[in-house]
């Protein structure tokens, strides 16, 4: 593993003095255990008794449960999961937060060439916004998954495409692979759709935000009753990030550069928020005063959000009465999210790994169960289409209305941003740096020097911070 690499597997928190110890010797250790993974799931050879999965919460968990047919029982407290050949899946969470969860999953893949079989990473899972940085090739910590005996072209053909590139690696390689597909709507309150518009039919409504030039102006329509267009400036962010035309860092290189579209948020979030369109009390997301936003009493019209957003975020801050909510179309087409599963190079459970992979994300009718059972968008483009015109998918909590139908059109015309090793330390920080900036605590210029010493701190091998014009 290049020491370049190596650094930013650490840069979640890691101490120096650990970087210069793992330094050097995880590039032969690494390719070696990928061969031999390889090998063994090639040959399908002896597997071993425990199956390590690091992940930040229960999510897959369920979800395998749900689906994966060798699944025997689990244990109470959710940590030991066993399978019918007597093999046992351990469960190893850590939280998100602060980057715990990546902190220790680097310290598991840079020990993962000594570690004893039974303490080997056999699969852990990935994030969108840090997703490349395990894939990178360079790193060599998530197998490719040919080597396992997948064959993404056929075993994945069903899989959205942008799916499938978010998990490959910078040679076009698939590492890894998800059963979810996460395509945001714009997700509106019915009451003051009425209320402003004269309508709440989704259709209706999709035709005043339809694009950015006319959601500005109903915006204005909106604010004139009393409304806020979405409560933060934070809530368009992932719009403008996608559409981002190169990578924050480009490969080899030690330079970030702020895309144009990400200046074009700044720019247009300064202007919504002086408006009046934006709630200037809710300094951007997943706080108390977010989370309120979404409650009977908060005068915001909608969120930007993907299916788990509705069903995990709005409905359980929501206190009013089912269906007071609706979807249509957003703005413009977006993705937000994906949980992907790795194979970990090393693992000495190839096989057990290979039909986890694939009974998760490649076979249609566990997909379908899993839209069912916990209405996640999932990753099989013909099933969501299915779904998208069968009424039994419909939401009690939307009034009735089957969000898949917007979902499905919104999916298959993401066009997924060009990622980087990068990518959730530039998210993260950009945004820090100019709330500060929208709230009046700071000007221009300081947010952005604040930023540049943010992301070196993160980041302490990059150089220069290039800003578009």
């Amino acid at each position: 593993m290049k020491k370049r690499v190596v650094s930013l597997l650490m840069a979640t928190a890691i101490s120096a003095s650990l970087l210069a110890a793992c330094g050097g010797n995880s590039a032969g250790s690494s390719a070696a255990t990928g061969e031999t993974g390889g090998d063994a799931a090639a040959a399908g050879g002896t597997e071993g008794a425990v199956i390590n999965i690091y992940s930040w919460n229960d999510e897959f968990r369920t979800r395998l449960e749900a689906v994966y047919p060798e699944v025997e029982s689990t244990s109470d407290d959710g940590t030991v999961t066993k399978l019918k050949d007597g093999t046992e899946i351990h469960w190893v969470i850590n939280p998100n937060q602060d980057g715990v969860y990546q902190q220790k999953l680097d310290e598991a893949l840079l020990n993962q060439a000594s570690a004893a079989d039974d303490d080997k990473v056999d699969i852990f899972l990935s994030e969108t916004d840090y997703v490349f940085k395990y894939t990178d090739a360079d790193a060599d910590v998530a197998m490719p998954l040919t080597d396992l005996g997948i064959d993404p072209d056929t075993d994945l053909a069903d899989q959205y495409a942008f799916t499938r590139t978010t998990a490959s690696d910078q040679n076009g390689v698939q590492r890894g692979s998800t059963w979810q597909c996460c395509p945001g709507l714009l997700v509106y309150r019915r009451d003051i759709a009425k209320d402003v518009f004269g309508t709440d039919d989704p259709a209706a409504v999709g035709e005043k935000v339809k694009d950015w030039d006319t959601l500005k102006a109903t915006a204005a329509e909106l604010k004139a009753k009393g409304y806020y267009t979405f409560a933060s400036y934070a809530d368009t962010f992932r719009l403008y990030g996608n559409s981002i035309s190169e990578p924050w860092v480009t490969a080899g290189e030690t330079t970030v550069k702020v895309d144009p579209q990400i200046m074009n948020w700044i720019k247009d979030s300064k202007e919504w928020l002086d408006a009046g369109y934006f709630d200037k009390t809710v300094k951007g997301q997943w706080n108390d005063d977010w989370n309120k936003s979404m409650s009977s009493s908060s005068k915001v019209f909608a969120f930007l959000l993907p299916a788990w957003g509705i069903d995990f975020t709005l409905n359980p801050n929501w206190d009013g009465e089912t269906g007071a909510w609706g979807v249509t179309n957003p703005p413009q087409e977006y993705n937000w999210g994906g949980s992907y599963i790795h194979a970990a190079t090393g693992t000495d459970n190839p096989q057990h790994v290979k039909d986890i992979i694939l009974a998760l994300t490649s076979n249609k009718d566990n997909l379908i169960k899993i839209s069912r059972d916990y209405q996640d968008f999932t990753n099989t483009v013909s099933g969501m289409q299915e779904a998208a015109t069968d009424a039994s998918f419909a939401s009690e909590f939307l009034g009735g209305q089957n969000a898949y139908e917007y979902f499905a059109p919104v999916a298959e015309n993401i066009k997924i941003a060009p990622l980087s090793s990068y990518d959730q330390g530039c998210v993260e920080l950009i945004q820090n740096a100019f709330s500060d900036y929208f709230q009046g605590n700071v000007d221009y210029d300081r947010a952005k020097s604040n930023f540049e010493t943010a992301i070196k701190e993160r980041y302490p091998d990059i150089t220069e911070i290039q800003w578009a014009e």
